[in-house]
């Protein structure tokens, strides 16, 4: 795992600033600290910072091909390199390296152009400058575990980097928080892609490709889309082959020259991943658990599976985490806000397998590909009881008992029907909007000041899943929720998430349950394979009942955070501290009275605001953060009415 950096003239004479392209390259030394290496010619410099996992003596970056016209700095893996090899050898590619995954992806650009993309399984961002072609060619992996942020200057030139740090170097470059940006962190706890917190600076999307050459138009092109379709299989085929198929992609994710272990959760995804890995190796496998006090905590699982396959366990308990301070470090790791406040134990365990570790494997994405969340159970039957209503009754009657029915965020779970009649009487863009927003429209038309809402004109965050639902085209509400979430939630929220968190501390995460061919095959069984009643992951589970106990793979799911609801009333001064200070009021994007309004209702008990409360703390940290880099002006896009 590495970081990368780079600078595009467009005009081909123009001197590359060695001095910037150290400064943006060292801004992500976290990702890569077992060197650095540059490559600069007239136009073009590129930048890398190393974490050395594969061909430790002879996989340096930047790398070149044979004749030193392409250039390449890559950050992640290719996990079929070696297959990839003797192909392009027989195609008349000469490799100078033993087992370099890098050099593979050279000589793949090489022989297919961009086309090389559909050969490359792996997680990666990548650029590579062709001085022949003249083209600057960056790319990023199909679900998006590898980022690469970017941006145009006044000039005309082209900057781009792993993380926001690296261009928070570039003097030429104002950030101006986006007014739109602010309403989707709010709406969804981060900022789609390509969207972030500045006006400008923008995310090379998942499964997209960025062509420059001088004189032309940009090249934005996606080369690959989950599958829309599903695919007829019954049930024990399907599980012979899913326990085939996770076998081959965890196998590929073994492959390391530094120490390897896992990170076990005691979750179904992450035990999955352990045993399977335990079943390969020879060695004991390293595994990683923080527990949590109270209802939250899994370790007794993660201790069953570690026992059963004989794992070196490693423990830690994240009691003693300072959440309010935590939040404020947010701003700092992910370089703008970011709400997830699992990122807080999420950091602490690749801290610790860092301990013992380069390289740690992780369970993520087998919600996603599976069906593991509630929300998509509720969201199917949902949609099953929007068909047999007519529209005008779900919008007039349904809708009225929505508005009138109180909310009561202590009551039992059973009276807590608002919610429920709220969804009901909406179609199933918005419906499903509302189950995945963090604070609802007019909780937010509350929340941010007038001079921030007039500048968001018309903008309407649902019309982002309206066009996936379009996009994906299925009948099926279960795909259809599954599409979308691929293309938000999981590439915006969960592997942003897991990298920051893990680069913060140099560790590489893999996950093979995000392995390409295994997505397109999960995401394409039949919705009775994924979801069975209330079960989700069902054939998963069924695939795994010879290999974890049916207690941890049929008991409900938990979350990966601790409480925060029950903290924010105990510490309801320093929260009152934080979200009362200059820092966040006097930005103006907010309105004063709300905020004091929230905070009274919770510090009263009245209803439980922890999660708008969180993404202000973030906010605020996100702000202090910002304002205390050296080099570059803060401007806001929005201003006090």
């Amino acid at each position: 795992m590495c970081g990368l950096a780079g600078i595009f003239h467009q005009d081909a004479r123009a001197e590359v600033d060695a001095a910037l392209l150290r400064r943006m390259t060292t801004a992500v030394a976290h990702r890569g600290p077992d060197g650095d290496g540059f490559h600069t010619e007239p136009g073009v410099g590129l930048g890398h910072r190393r974490l050395a996992i594969i061909d430790i003596a002879g996989g340096d970056q930047p790398m070149v091909n044979e004749d030193g016209s392409v250039v390449i700095v890559f950050n992640g893996e290719i996990y079929n390199f070696a297959e990839l090899r003797p192909e392009l050898q027989a195609l008349g590619h000469v490799f100078r390296s033993d087992h370099s995954d890098t050099e593979t992806i050279v000589h793949a650009w090489e022989s297919w152009g961009p086309d090389c993309l559909q050969h490359l399984n792996g997680m990666f961002a990548l650029a590579l400058w062709d001085r022949n072609r003249g083209q600057l060619f960056l790319a990023r992996d199909r679900l998006g575990e590898k980022p690469l942020y970017h941006a145009t200057l006044p000039d005309g030139g082209f900057v781009f980097g792993s993380e926001m740090a690296c261009l928070a170097a570039v003097p030429a470059l104002t950030r101006r928080i986006s007014p739109t940006a602010v309403d989707d962190f709010f709406t969804w706890g981060y900022i789609p892609d390509p969207d972030t917190i500045h006006a400008g600076i923008h995310r090379l999307p998942a499964a997209h490709f960025l062509l420059l050459e001088r004189g032309r138009a940009p090249v934005l092109r996606r080369y690959w889309q989950p599958p829309t379709h599903i695919r007829e299989q019954d049930e024990l085929g399907a599980v012979a082959e899913l326990t085939a198929r996770l076998d081959v992609a965890t196998a590929r994710r073994l492959v390391a020259d530094v120490p390897l272990g896992a990170f076990l959760s005691g979750g179904v995804d992450s035990s999955a991943v352990v045993a399977t890995a335990a079943r390969l190796r020879a060695a004991p496998l390293d595994t990683f658990t923080i527990g949590f006090e109270g209802a939250e905590d899994e370790t007794p699982y993660a201790t069953m599976v570690s026992r059963r396959y004989g794992t070196v366990q490693h423990n830690e308990r994240a009691a003693a985490v300072d959440m309010i301070a935590a939040a404020r470090a947010q701003g700092r790791i992910f370089g703008e806000p970011f709400g997830d406040p699992s990122a807080v134990p999420t950091e602490s365990v690749c801290r610790l397998a860092r301990r013992h570790a380069t390289v740690a494997i992780s369970g993520d994405g087998g919600d996603e590909v599976f069906a593991g969340y509630r929300r998509y159970r509720w969201h199917v039957l949902i949609q099953a009881v929007r068909r047999f209503l007519p529209a005008p009754v779900r919008g007039r009657v349904i809708g009225a008992l929505a508005r009138a029915y109180p909310k009561l965020d202590r009551a039992p779970r059973w009276l807590r029907a608002k919610h429920t009649l709220t969804e009901l009487s909406l179609d199933a863009t918005l419906g499903y909007l509302r189950t995945v927003t963090q604070v609802q429209a007019a909780q937010r038309r509350a929340l941010l000041a007038p001079g921030l809402l007039a500048q968001l004109g018309g903008y309407d965050p649902t019309a982002r899943i309206a066009a996936l639902m379009d996009e994906c085209g299925s009948e099926d509400a279960l795909l259809q929720a599954q599409y979308v979430d691929l293309s938000t939630w999981l590439a915006g929220r969960m592997l942003v998430k897991v990298d920051r968190a893990s680069m913060a501390h140099a560790l590489e995460v893999r996950a093979p349950l995000l392995d390409p061919g295994l997505v397109t095959w999960g995401l394409a069984l039949p919705r009775r394979l994924k979801l069975r009643g209330a079960e989700g992951k069902y054939v998963l589970k069924r695939a795994l009942e010879p290999y974890l106990p049916r207690d941890l793979l049929y008991r409900p799911k938990q979350g990966f955070a601790p409480s925060l609801a029950g903290l924010f009333r105990r510490e309801a001064g320093r929260v009152r501290t934080r979200l009362m200070s200059e820092t966040l009021l006097d930005s103006g994007l907010f309105v004063p009275a709300t905020i004091e309004r929230l905070l009274r209702e919770h510090e009263a008990g009245r209803f439980d605001h922890s999660q708008t409360l969180w993404l202000l703390l973030v906010f605020e940290g996100f702000l202090a953060a910002a304002s205390g880099e050296p080099g570059l002006a803060l401007e806001a896009a929005v201003r006090r009415p």
